[in-house]
């Protein structure tokens, strides 16, 4: 039974509210730009083009299942960080619940999906970025461009400018959260801003016959492309990672968590519409800049280079607030004994993890580098729906063996909302790719060695000698 030792929830609460710990700079309006910015990036500027492919006008449909999946996991979310406001996200509520085994397998879980969602996105910063600096004719070596391998015919070696942006907001980060913060908000409220004057100018160019037929590949298709743009919705969970950093957790976590989920959703679905309605949806096809296309047939090519300020900023706020949640996963592992303990040491002038703030800095920096990642989305994608699927059981299990709590947020319709969310998360992972579910079990076995050979015997919770 030790493989489901659970940690005392007073003992936690208390070691998150322990002198010496993180610091709480951060009030609710920080954790809806955090949630924000997590969000909005390479969804709204990339994959509603993918998506467009395979649902056809109905994507806006494919946003909305996708949103309902993630808002009732949100639910479960809020109530959990509201209860335990200490930092690891879903690892600490699962140890708190169904035991070590379980959060660690989730734990290792959320390393895969922040990490690799990091070095994803900045990939995808660095196309945009060379796209917006070769508007002013500078280019970079060739070979310095892109991952080997990732451009058919042509000898890359390194994606430099992916590295650079992955170290730059490594520094940001560990350097401060608060200062942090400042930097996320500046970026999302541009980057929205961007969006939002792409509704206004393309709203004039919406042609309703681009509308139909509005399902084109009927309900199969409204589906796989909501496994897809599940994709462009990651990020919201980010926001519980900073509970331990939060002036009034109890209030400020479900305001963060639902309010930028709520934010993200309008914006998706406005975009997602007004694109199908300018373009027909067979046009995207090859196209890895659907926003700026739409904006092509409108006649409005003048606002392209806002766009790509906006695609830039959306993916560095994307970077910076994914980066931010492994760390503090990391730093919860370690706290617990099933990393190594440098992992959470805490900077005595910055009051952050600064080691591991480098190490995933420095890692997921040169896996964007020199990996071509390609369909590994998908692989994001199944992480974060055994995430939600877990935290939402989770929610049960503590009302179940702890009554007693104070919840300032208590989700509503327990156990309906939380089996809703495991229904629409189990639902969307069955359409993801073998390939994928393969790649997923490999990484969980590797888990379990790490687990089986480190985590167990140096865990705070193992029986000393």
């Amino acid at each position: 039974m030790s493989l489901f030792r659970t940690k005392n929830l007073d003992a936690m609460l208390a070691q998150g509210r322990a002198s010496g710990g993180l610091k709480k700079v951060l009030g609710p309006l920080d954790l809806v730009l955090m949630g924000v910015g997590a969000i909005v990036g390479t969804g709204i500027f990339v994959l509603t083009g993918t998506g467009a492919l395979t649902a056809g006008p109905a994507l806006t449909l494919s946003f909305v299942i996708a949103a309902l999946a993630c808002a009732f996991a949100a639910l479960c979310y809020a109530e959990f960080a509201s209860t335990v406001p200490v930092a690891g996200s879903i690892y600490t509520y699962t140890y708190a619940t169904m035991g070590e085994l379980v959060a660690w397998m989730i734990g290792w879980d959320l390393l895969l999906e922040y990490g690799l969602a990091t070095s994803a996105v900045s990939v995808g910063w660095s196309g945009y970025f060379q796209s917006l600096i070769a508007g002013f004719g500078i280019h970079l070596p060739v070979a310095l461009t892109a991952a080997p391998g990732s451009v058919p015919g042509v000898d890359t070696l390194f994606n430099l400018p992916a590295l650079l942006i992955m170290l730059f907001l490594t520094a940001m980060l560990s350097w401060g959260v608060r200062e942090s913060a400042r930097m996320n908000g500046i970026m999302v409220a541009i980057k929205i801003a961007v969006v939002i004057l792409f509704i206004v100018v393309g709203a004039g160019h919406v042609e309703p016959a681009n509308w139909k037929p509005f399902m084109p590949f009927g309900m199969n298709g409204v589906m796989s492309a909501a496994a897809l743009v599940f994709f462009a919705f990651i990020g919201f969970d980010a926001v519980t990672s900073a509970a331990e950093e939060v002036k009034r957790p109890e209030r400020d976590l479900p305001i963060g968590i639902i309010g930028s989920l709520a934010v993200c959703t309008i914006l998706y679905v406005l975009v997602s519409a007004i694109m199908t309605g300018i373009v027909p949806f067979q046009k995207f096809a090859g196209i890895d800049h659907p926003v700026s296309l739409a904006l092509q047939y409108a006649n409005e090519g003048w606002f392209a280079g806002f766009v790509d300020l906006g695609a830039i900023l959306g993916m560095t706020t994307v970077i910076l607030v994914m980066a931010y949640g492994q760390t503090r996963v990391i730093f919860a592992m370690s706290r617990d004994g099933l990393l190594p303990a440098k992992l959470s040491t805490v900077h005595p002038k910055f009051g952050t993890p600064f080691f591991a703030t480098w190490v995933v800095g420095i890692v997921f920096g040169l896996i964007a580098a020199v990996v071509p990642l390609g369909v590994l989305a998908e692989l994001i994608n199944i992480g974060t729906l055994a995430a939600f699927c877990l935290v939402s059981v989770a929610v049960v299990v503590l009302r179940k063996r702890r009554p007693d709590l104070h919840r300032a947020f208590r989700c509503p319709g327990v156990p309906v909302v939380p089996a809703l969310a495991v229904v629409f998360c189990l639902a969307l992972m069955t359409f993801l790719s073998r390939t994928t579910w393969i790649a997923f079990g490999v990484w969980l076995l590797i888990g379990l060695a790490i687990y089986f050979g480190y985590s167990r015997r140096n865990s705070k919770l193992h029986p000393q000698p």
